[in-house]
C-alpha cells in the first residue's frame, strides 16, 4: 500500500508531527510504501480561483504543487496531521487543501471520478488543540472529510487529542504515541 503523510504544522517537531511520524511507522510495520510531505517546506500558494481548471481538472498554476499532484493520484492512503489554530486547521494546511480543487471539478463538474471509490483509497486526520472545548475539532474534521472527498478516499477515522500545546506534550498523554502506531497498522492493511 501506498500512503502518503502530510504534515499540516509549521513547528517542526511538534505534536502533530510525533503523532504522524508513530502513526506512518505503524504503516511501515505492516509493509507500507510510505512517503512523507512537509509543507512547511513546499513553496505554493493559495488558490486563486481564476478558473482554469473548470474545463480540464487540471491546475494552471506551476509551483510547489506541480509534483504533488501525482502523489495525491497514485497514494492508496492519505494522513494529513495539522494542529487546531483558532478551531480549524492550520493556514497551511487550508492553503493546501483549498488547491484541491481541481480534483474537486473533475469529480463535481466533470463528472469524472478522480480516484476510484473501491475502497481502495482512504484518508486518516490527526489533529491535536490546546483547549478543551467541545466543538474543538469539528471545524477541521469537515475541512479533512471534504478534503478526503475530493481526492475519492474514504474517510477511516481520526485521532484528536484535546489540552496537548507545548511542544512534546503528547508523549505524556498516556497510550498516545502507541496507540498512534497501532492506529497506522490498521489503516494500512487491506480493508475488510
Amino acid at each position: 500500500m501506498k500512503i502518503l503523510g502530510i504534515y499540516g504544522s509549521p513547528r517542526q517537531g511538534g505534536n502533530t508531527d510525533l503523532l504522524l511520524d508513530r502513526f506512518l511507522s505503524g504503516c511501515e510495520e505492516e509493509g507500507a510504501a510510505v512517503r512523507r510531505l512537509y509543507l512547511r517546506e513546499l513553496d505554493f500558494g493559495p488558490c486563486i480561483e481564476c478558473g482554469g481548471c473548470s474545463s480540464t481538472g487540471e491546475c494552471v498554476l506551476s509551483d510547489g504543487m506541480t509534483d504533488i499532484y501525482p502523489l495525491l493520484r497514485s497514494s492508496e492512503g492519505i494522513v494529513l496531521a495539522s494542529p487546531i489554530f483558532f478551531y480549524g486547521v492550520t493556514a497551511l494546511a487550508k492553503g493546501f487543501i483549498d488547491r484541491m480543487q481541481p480534483f474537486y471539478v473533475e469529480k463535481y463538474v466533470l463528472k469524472s471520478e478522480p480516484l476510484p471509490r473501491n475502497g481502495r483509497k482512504r484518508g486518516f486526520f490527526i489533529s491535536v488543540g490546546a483547549t478543551g472545548g467541545g466543538k474543538l475539532f469539528d471545524g477541521a474534521v469537515l475541512t479533512a472529510r471534504y478534503f478526503f472527498d475530493a481526492l475519492g478516499a474514504e474517510y477511516a477515522g481520526a485521532i484528536l487529542h484535546r489540552l496537548v500545546e507545548e511542544r512534546g506534550d503528547i508523549a505524556s498523554v498516556e497510550g498516545a504515541l502507541a496507540g498512534a502506531f497501532e492506529e497506522g497498522r490498521r489503516f494500512a492493511l487491506p480493508p475488510a
